[in-house]
């Protein structure tokens, strides 16, 4: 298992509240690596206005590896989702999604997540379900071309409308069935939507589902400064055979470089144990 890193690249101009290190993006990658990161999830948001050599060269300098790319902040930032009442907006995401595939498989990273990105189903009609795996199934057989996958992540009901457990989210792996297209399973929301720490984690890795990891604690601060109980976790994620990324995806509390020193002072040992 490898330790990661959420943040945002040089073209997102708002500060997101879950992206960590603060500086240029140079100084964010030296950071990383001096703080002891394995690799950086790259929050993007336009991501053919970047330059990608010279994104691939510094993640070679720093001895960083691309953990995943990101798609929250195109929500966030760009009000652009994937189930999107406006037709138009909708369309734009999904032709953002490749760029985001085209991207990944650019730098070398593993997966590209699928959180808020997807937006609300209640917008978006009474086929809101069927039309969310239509897309991802198109966009999954493209990313699998290119040796990319795909990680959705099931969002407490406060931040969706669809998908919001291990459960609902295995479930519409069967719907959509393409081997490209798996789960992002993010502690913070775990603690609101399931009954176990460990069990949401069992459940995917039984079925070879679990794609990539996001670390928040019970109120999305740095690991260890509250309840979940991450020592069961990543003992559950050892015994499964997870080799993937735990990526920092959480608040940037105190202040974006603490949080994430934080993260992987707390977090190496476990792994390491």
């Amino acid at each position: 298992m490898r330790l990661g890193l959420a943040i945002q690249t040089s073209e997102v101009e708002p500060v997101l509240p879950v992206a960590l290190l603060s500086g240029t993006f140079e100084e964010k990658l030296d950071k990383a690596a001096h703080f002891g990161a394995d690799g950086v999830e790259l929050i993007t948001v336009d991501p053919r206005s970047l330059d990608v050599e010279r994104i691939h060269l510094s993640l070679e300098r720093y001895g960083l590896e691309a953990a995943a790319v990101a798609s929250g902040g195109l929500a966030f930032a760009a009000g652009l989702t994937l189930l999107n009442a406006n037709p138009q907006r909708a369309a734009q995401a999904n032709a953002r999604l490749f760029d985001l595939i085209d991207f990944a498989a650019a730098l070398g990273a593993p997966v590209v997540t699928i959180g808020s990105f997807r937006g609300r189903a209640a917008g978006a009609g009474p086929k809101a379900r069927e039309e969310l795996a239509a897309i991802l199934k198109d966009a999954a057989a493209y990313a699998d071309e290119r040796s990319v996958r795909l990680a959705l992540e099931p969002l407490n009901r406060f931040e969706s409308d669809i998908i919001a457990n291990v459960g609902q989210g295995l479930e519409f792996l069967l719907d959509v069935s393409h081997p490209a297209l798996g789960l992002l399973l993010d502690t913070f929301h775990i603690n609101i939507e399931e009954s176990s720490w460990t069990e949401p984690f069992r459940r995917a890795m039984a079925v070879g589902k679990l794609f990539h990891v996001h670390l928040g604690d019970n109120h999305r601060r740095y690991p260890g400064q509250g309840l979940i109980d991450f020592p069961a976790i990543v003992s559950a994620l050892r015994q499964g055979g997870y080799a993937g990324y735990l990526s920092a995806e959480l608040l940037a509390i105190p202040d974006p470089d603490t949080a994430a020193q934080g993260t992987l002072a707390y977090m190496r040992p476990l792994l390491e144990a």
